[in-house]
């Protein structure tokens, strides 16, 4: 145990909007799997956090079960990790409401993600959408988490995060621990199959853009094989070559293989031989998984043991910083 004590505490947190994708997986989900043994691990779903955009309730009740399962079959330990849902730990909106009030309006007005999302979500620009950083935050700092592995395109995120920390812990001393981010050495970068300049999301407009965790690998293949490529019919990594790029490091990742022994392999053979390797790869790499949450789905009673008592943990933890955050404050607990 004194081991355990020692071990960095590690949180994150996905959404469960839609199923997971072959980018969730590999920027993400599969590096919490490889944490598990060398840190404290407390992970998420994140469903308060879906609810910025309109949400239809069945469809989210089953979204939220089935991203439970898929992130289990990826290989989470509920002996090793914490796993547990969000909106089933109520110091998560009671932190965010008293965040809320220490965080600036110019700060969150600054935030790259708030002016994305009301571009794209322009009929419903709520005030969640505007405070979403601040829910994150509070997810953050309810753990004393030190490290929070993160994409390039959320390290935004950690600073806003950073910054409320350090100003409340500046007024009322050390609450909070200060999390770093970090971009874990083995996360890929996925780009969707048919505009390879975009990050892979499941709202791509285009189906043949973004593979799901789920996908048979018949789907997987065709969506492959349909992947946007240039004109020079040569598998190599290079300026303008944003298609053959992003399923060079789809291979790399599935893999292990390097860029050059990539190169290698396909000198001198054309793209259709690229596409249908990296396909079979991917099919071969999601096929136990799959296999798994089709075991997991069908156990309702089995899952729900688990998130309730991760639920049970979470909260225990979080209460400890919750209770010390109202106490500094001055309310009467």
């Amino acid at each position: 145990m004194e081991n355990e004590k020692k071990k960095e505490i590690v949180f994150s947190a996905i959404q469960p909007s839609g199923t997971i994708t072959l980018g969730n997986y590999l920027g993400a989900v599969r590096n919490w799997v490889s944490m598990q043994d060398e840190y404290n691990c407390i992970y998420a779903l994140a469903d308060l956090h879906t609810i910025t955009v309109r949400q239809e309730p069945a469809a989210m009740r089953k979204n939220i079960l089935d991203a439970y399962a898929s992130i289990m079959a990826c290989g989470i330990d509920v002996e090793k990790s914490i796993f547990f849902i969000q909106s089933h730990v109520h110091t998560h909106a009671e932190l965010a409401w008293v965040l809320s009030c220490y965080t600036q309006f110019g700060e969150l007005s600054r935030m790259t993600q708030f002016k994305d999302k009301s571009a794209k979500h322009a009929d419903n620009i709520n005030a969640g959408l505007f405070t979403y950083p601040v829910l994150m935050a509070a997810d953050i700092l309810l753990y004393q988490a030190d490290k929070v592995p993160v994409g390039a395109d959320q390290k935004q995120h950690i600073e806003i995060t950073r910054d409320i920390a350090e100003r409340f812990n500046g007024i009322y001393g050390n609450v909070f621990k200060i999390p770093d981010g970090f971009i874990p050495k083995n996360g890929a970068r996925v780009m969707s199959l048919q505009d390879p300049s975009k990050k892979m999301s499941k709202s791509d407009e285009n189906v043949n853009g973004c593979v799901h965790l789920l996908d048979p690998p018949e789907v997987i293949m065709k969506k492959f094989k349909r992947a946007i490529t240039d004109s020079e019919a040569s598998v190599h990594y290079g300026e303008g070559k944003d298609g053959v790029n992003n399923l060079m490091a789809i291979y790399s990742a599935v893999t292990g293989l390097s860029y050059e022994q990539i190169e290698h392999d396909f000198d001198g053979r054309g793209y259709g031989d690229f596409k249908t390797a990296v396909g079979e790869a991917v099919a071969e790499t999601l096929r136990p998984i799959r296999e798994r949450y089709e075991q997991l789905v069908k156990d309702k009673a089995y899952l729900e043991d688990c998130y309730r008592k991760a639920d049970e943990l979470a909260l225990k933890i979080s209460s400890r910083t919750m209770n010390k955050v109202m106490k500094k404050i001055g309310f009467v607990l």
